[in-house]
């Protein structure tokens, strides 16, 4: 009697996830299969006390919770996170009808955007090249050069208890339609929606489900200074965007119909590769958002300045340099002579996302990445 009352007990406890009723949600009921066992782990875990509301306020959409997701998180803290989640409470805002604003900002360092089960989705990391800020050459969460604790849904936790996702958030993808759909699973800090890997072959209607691609590419040749090596993805920047490459636009998104816009919008892709969550936002990003930070870690990137092409990347142009600089968020700035400064000028020291003291160590030296 115990298995029953104990799940009937986890499902009476679990609250409802309100949204918004004049854009429904897709596929509210999990359709992903599982083992038995995974059940049973789950019910040992403690209980996901998950906390989204998601309404509308005249041209306002309100996202109120308290970052503890739907499905019970990993373990934390564990061996290469030693932080312990801790709830918020979140208080954002985004416009129903958001617009481009003209111009692409960067989000690398920021909060991107929430997801509809209340967890936020910030890519970037405070792991850099021997712990130093100031090299430039910061470690990619999903490169392989980093142990930091993700769990299975792409998640670890900040010094300040924050559960946040740096990849695709793969429970909430298999709870609104996985492959089946474009799958809305949350929104931007801009208020374009976001969405799931996969999209309609044809953006122009209901069609055929397939898999986009990113337009991030490996840089080809050698880094010209940091680490060294060839260029291999471990770094934010050994990626550079090269356009027309994929199906997505710099900011990983793309304009097309899906079942809750059926005349069509832009909105942004999760990739399984760079960028995972976008590094940049086509409309302004809304200061409730931006609050969630510590100011002096986003800035702007020129939309006419940052296509390079193939070329470009072989000889590890100017063009390309500025690129990497302004997706590693920060803005393109240049010497005198129009020479772009060389990676990290100007910048101030200090971690912030994995709590590693200066040298590249966490507590005891130990150092959670390792290689180029």
């Amino acid at each position: 009697m115990r298995l029953p009352l104990a799940l009937a007990g986890a499902l009476l406890a679990m609250p409802a996830v309100a949204h918004d009723s004049t854009l429904p949600l897709n596929g509210e009921e999990t359709v992903e299969h599982r083992h038995f066992g995974e059940e049973l782990w789950e019910l040992l875990l403690p209980e996901a006390e998950a906390s989204a509301d998601i309404t509308v306020d005249g041209n306002t959409r309100r996202i109120r919770a308290n970052g503890y997701p739907v499905k019970p998180p990993g373990r934390f803290p564990n061996r290469n996170n030693p932080h312990a989640i801790s709830k918020k409470n979140y208080n954002l805002k985004v416009p129903m009808r958001p617009r481009k604003s003209g111009r692409v900002t960067a989000a690398q360092g920021a909060v991107f955007g929430i997801a509809v089960n209340g967890v936020v989705m910030d890519p970037g990391t405070a792991e850099f090249w021997r712990g130093d800020r100031r090299s430039g050459w910061n470690y990619e969460a999903l490169g392989g050069a980093c142990k930091l604790g993700l769990d299975r849904y792409n998640a670890h936790v900040q010094p300040d208890g924050t559960y946040h996702y740096h990849g695709i958030p793969t429970g909430v993808l298999a709870s609104e339609g996985g492959r089946s759909v474009p799958a809305l699973i949350g929104f931007a800090a801009d208020g374009f929606p976001i969405y799931g890997p996969y999209g309609y072959s044809d953006p122009k209607s209901k069609s055929t489900v397939r898999k986009l691609k990113s337009s991030y590419r490996v840089k080809n040749g050698t880094r010209p200074g940091g680490p060294g090596g060839r260029y291999n993805g471990k770094f934010t920047q050994d990626w550079a965007y090269v356009a027309g490459a994929g199906d997505l636009d710099r900011c990983n998104g793309r304009f097309a119909v899906t079942p809750e816009f059926p005349d069509g919008t832009y909105h942004y892709v999760l990739t399984d590769t760079f960028p995972f969550i976008p590094r940049c936002w086509m409309g302004s990003p809304d200061s409730s958002f931006l609050r969630l930070k510590r100011p002096g870690h986003r800035g702007d990137a020129d939309d006419g300045d940052a296509t390079v092409d193939f070329a470009a990347l072989t000889d590890n142009s100017d063009a390309a340099v500025t690129l990497v600089q302004a997706q590693g968020g920060r803005p393109p700035r240049f010497l005198p002579g129009g020479r772009p400064p060389p990676p990290g000028a100007g910048r101030g020291p200090g971690p912030r996302h994995g709590g590693m003291p200066p040298g590249g160590g966490r507590p005891g030296g130990r150092s959670p990445c390792s290689g180029s």
